[in-house]
């Protein structure tokens, strides 16, 4: 396994590139996790995800998780800035800070290229987007979960870090799902456009075990940050 800097993110989170026999191993091991205990918030918007998307995994459904999950990154990422305004009387602290606000862009650039490639496969596919369904709707859910996870991190940053984690282990575990339900999935080859940047992977199986694992990676990011201080 290589782990590079995502590309333009100027930050420290890592993008694990692997290869054919550790993706598949790295995949075994995530899938013998349990999920975690998911709070009210996080079963109100899978909920939500589930009355309006149905309950079965897709493409179209991938697309609006990777449109919603940039936002709490973003969120946090604003707050960080702001606090270097308020902090940089106190140069290690706003460095500490700075290094946060970095942290989440890296995030956010890392969750770009699963939105774009998931696009890229709905595309290949000859998906028809509506404005409704596929505009409209994941951009107020999204609208919605950013301002929620704002709030939390202003008020208690661990429940917002506890929200994101939920999100992300449930992302890791529907990613993986949709693979095991698909085998035709590990015969088809993946060519995009992307692949300098995200990855070289040899089938559709491959990438979306990738996408699982980056999640993973996230929600142990947030996990970690649950009981740490705010900027520490």
């Amino acid at each position: 396994m290589t782990t590079d800097v995502v590309p333009n993110s100027g930050g420290t989170a890592t993008a694990h590139h692997y290869g054919p026999t550790e993706i598949h191993q790295a995949g075994l091991d995530a899938r013998a996790q349990p999920k975690r205990r998911y709070g009210i918030a996080a079963r109100l918007l899978f909920l939500a995800l589930d009355l309006i998307y149905g309950k079965k995994s897709t493409f179209e459904k991938f697309r609006v998780l990777e449109v919603v999950a940039r936002v709490p990154y973003q969120a946090w990422e604003q707050v960080a800035f702001v606090a270097v305004t308020h902090t940089h009387e106190d140069p290690s602290f706003a460095r500490r800070v700075h290094d946060r606000a970095l942290l989440a862009r890296a995030q956010q650039d890392n969750e770009l290229f699963h939105l774009l490639i998931i696009e890229e496969l709905l595309d290949n596919g000859g998906f028809e987007r509506s404005s409704l369904r596929g505009r409209f709707l994941p951009q107020l859910i999204a609208f919605g979960y950013y301002h929620l996870s704002w709030l939390l991190y202003v008020v208690r940053p661990r429940l917002s870090f506890g929200l994101n984690a939920d999100f992300e282990d449930h992302a890791m575990h529907t990613y993986l799902d949709y693979v095991d339900a698909h085998p035709q999935l590990a015969e088809e080859e993946w060519v995009s456009q992307f692949e300098d940047e995200y990855g070289q992977y040899e089938t559709v199986a491959d990438v979306l075990t990738s996408i699982a694992l980056d999640e993973q990676h996230h929600r142990d990011e947030s996990v970690a940050l649950i009981d740490a201080a705010r900027f520490g």
